[in-house]
């Protein structure tokens, strides 16, 4: 971890950061999706007949008295020789998971058509993907976070050659990790923590970018932990 990296807040609860949280266990009993399955046609048929399977996690504790909001996030897989998952940083101003990765995803709005509309929109204000560049395979059960979000994710297959414009009021950063990575629970990580009398426990999956790490945990590592569930089913 950089020292930038230490002083960027990933949680607006005081004096926690996940970064610190000993891990209890890594999950390196259970196999790695196969390469096969991430590739564009095995996903979208994955979709098209899904499996009977349970999502892992579907919520988490609350720490806040705001009514609940329905959102909608893409989970876009970048369709290269080895598929790729597009991530942001949010801004450190943001007042919900400011300095988090995240999916591109927001509130759903009344004018949206549906929640895959959307995330499809969310997706081309946060960093200027154009829908034209993804085709939508599908979407996983909703996931509620612990800032009263029921968020749906949809995933979206992205052929490569879109340029992006993020939106650098929402946006720090964008990237890429390889969707392998994030597919072999080898690299999820558990974490547990007690605080004000509530046991609380969340996946982290770190990615080594360069120089970097790429710190995903919380609601975003929760969405791949259902989505690795699903694709392995």
């Amino acid at each position: 971890m950089t020292n930038a990296d230490r002083i960027t807040p990933l949680s607006k609860l005081p004096n926690f950061d996940p970064r610190l949280v000993p891990v209890v266990e890594v999950d390196q009993r259970l196999p790695p999706v196969p390469a096969a399955a991430l590739q564009a046609d095995a996903l979208l048929a994955r979709f098209a007949r899904p499996p009977q399977w349970e999502p892992e996690l579907r919520s988490e504790p609350r720490f806040t008295e705001r009514k609940t909001a329905h959102a909608a996030v893409l989970i876009p897989i970048v369709l290269h020789p080895e598929p790729t998952l597009l991530l942001t940083r949010r801004t450190a101003h943001m007042s919900t998971h400011s300095g988090q990765v995240a999916f591109p995803g927001g509130k759903v709005d009344d004018t949206d058509a549906s929640h895959e509309a959307a995330a499809l929109r969310e997706a081309q204000e946060e960093v200027g993907l154009d829908p034209h560049w993804v085709q939508v395979a599908g979407s996983l059960p909703t996931y509620t976070t612990g800032t009263a979000f029921i968020v749906t994710p949809v995933v979206g297959l992205v052929r490569p050659g879109f340029e992006l414009t993020p939106n650098p009021q929402e946006v720090a950063d964008v990237f890429e990790v390889p969707l392998a990575f994030l597919m072999d629970p080898a690299n999820h990580r558990r974490h547990q923590l007690e605080a004000e009398g509530l046991l609380r426990h969340w996946f982290s999956m770190p990615y080594q970018d360069g120089a970097q790490e790429r710190f995903i945990w919380g609601a975003t590592a929760g969405m791949l932990r259902n989505l690795y569930r699903f694709l392995i089913a």
